[in-house]
């Protein structure tokens, strides 16, 4: 990609005075949202010596931020609490001190409407307020995943309104967040980073504020690039899990063929094949969201996202596969639905990790109530409680159990969802009726007649 260089293209004033502070480290960031991905951002833009500034609406995580008290799991306490001691970070419910900040970074979530479209209501939020505080010499960058022209149709017209002429007077980008919870490799200290901006001066600025915190920063043509560019990552993931979870139906249906096995085999290629294993389906904030983020968008093209859009479905098919499978082990015991207990393990939606958002116990719960199983237990040592609407629309809470023998032995079906790596593995198999293991979890065992495997060969 060719891009113009500060060398041979003259700016605008507020270019170099923003130039300026960045190269100087002077420059004040501001990132709108203190999530899962706004908070390990702020702490690499403190930890980096840049004064920063977290603007939320959550008075909790503001107070919390101030104490220097950790709420995200892939923040070390120690580092929060030196950034905030050393008056680096700190954190705001208001926007009293917008008009101070240099860089403003949006990092606000973007959920999908009931229908499965986009729902833009919070960046539309955060560009508005953004906008009532806009000055000459301020950079904004979205870093949001949503569907490619966000940047520029949803965000620039909030910000043009004020009057400011983009690329002169302030500036505008994409830079899609790449977060992997409980990856403790990459993290976002040291994650390439893609950055698009709307000209190229917001580019140089983007590209430039990016490079304060970690050491490669990928350039692309414009924000469109850099939204699908986040798009195709997640769907390539959602592809790929759609594809093994689709062949282990086919090798329980079959018989006799370890999906799980395959793919280890398979894994042993050193090139031309990445490995994914089965599960209940797809979890998280952005694998299950990104495809119809895409397929959305397309509509408006007149064109059909079919591969991508079958992906998703077959991902979403998992969860009914694996309370099937659940149904027909009480089914084998002198039990009604209606009084059997079933034990689900694992409420978060990755191991290790306790963020429950768009967790798999959320529709495999769903299921099973819609089948009338009413004595359901949850543990999870790593969430408290766990909410999930019913079909009907109705919600429930569930409070998690500890993963104790009795509660194993009352259970006349276990159903593994989140593979955490504290749970007693070996206790389980030896004193439960039967268990469905979505992940594995339980390969180890020598005596597996009590257990089910998904992909397992076994259906």
């Amino acid at each position: 990609m060719q891009t113009a260089s500060v060398a041979s293209t003259t700016y605008s004033k507020h270019f170099y005075m923003l130039q300026e502070k960045i190269n100087t480290k002077t420059v004040k960031v501001g990132i709108v949202g203190l999530g899962y991905v706004g908070l390990p951002l702020a702490v690499e833009f403190a930890k980096a010596g840049v004064p920063t500034t977290g603007f939320d609406v959550s008075p909790e995580k503001v107070v919390q931020i101030n104490a220097g008290v950790n709420y995200i799991g892939d923040v070390k306490d120690e580092e929060l609490r030196e950034v905030v001691n050393g008056q680096k970070l700190k954190a705001t419910t208001t926007w009293e001190e917008g008009e101070a900040v240099d860089v403003f970074i949006i990092c606000v979530p973007t959920p999908m409407s009931r229908h499965k479209d986009p729902d833009v209501t919070y960046i539309e939020k955060a560009s508005e307020a953004i906008a009532k505080v806009l000055r000459p010499g301020q950079l904004v960058i979205l870093k949001s995943t949503t569907y490619p022209g966000t940047t520029e149709y949803v965000v620039q017209p909030f910000l043009d309104k004020t009057g400011l002429v983009l690329g002169e007077d302030y500036f505008l980008a994409y830079s899609p967040e790449r977060v992997d919870p409980g990856n403790e490799t990459w993290h976002t200290g040291n994650t390439p980073i893609v950055v698009g901006g709307v000209t190229p001066a917001c580019l140089a600025l983007a590209s430039a504020t990016m490079k304060l915190f970690v050491g490669h920063v990928h350039q692309v043509s414009s924000p469109k690039v850099a939204e699908m560019e986040k798009l195709l990552e997640n769907t390539f993931r959602s592809v790929n899990i759609a594809l093994v979870n689709e062949l282990a139906q086919l090798c329980d249906r079959m018989g006799g063929i370890n999906m799980w096995e395959v793919a280890e085999a398979a894994g042993t290629k050193p090139f031309g094949f990445m490995k994914f294993t089965p599960g209940p389906g797809v979890g998280g904030h952005c694998i299950p969201i990104d495809p119809y983020y895409l397929s959305w968008l397309a509509r408006k093209y007149d064109f059909e996202t079919s591969f991508i859009t079958l992906a998703a479905k077959t991902n979403e098919s998992m969860p009914f596969y694996v309370v099937d499978a659940a149904i027909r082990a009480i089914a084998e015991q002198p039990v009604a639905l209606k009084d059997a207990h079933v034990l689900v393990m694992g409420a978060t939606f990755k191991k290790d990790v306790a963020d429950a958002r768009h967790s798999l116990a959320e529709p495999i719960l769903r299921l099973l109530r819609d089948k009338n199983v009413q004595n359901i237990t949850l543990a999870d040592p790593l969430v408290d409680e766990f909410a999930f609407d019913w079909s009907n629309g109705q919600t429930e809470t569930i409070r998690t159990q500890p993963l104790t023998t009795s509660l194993v032995d009352s259970a006349h079906v276990v159903i593994l969802i989140t593979d955490h790596t504290v749970f007693d593995y070996n206790m389980v198999a030896a004193r439960a009726r039967h268990i469905v293991d979505t992940r594995n979890a339980f390969s180890h065992i020598e005596a597996r007649e009590n257990i089910t495997l998904v992909g397992g060969g076994q259906y």
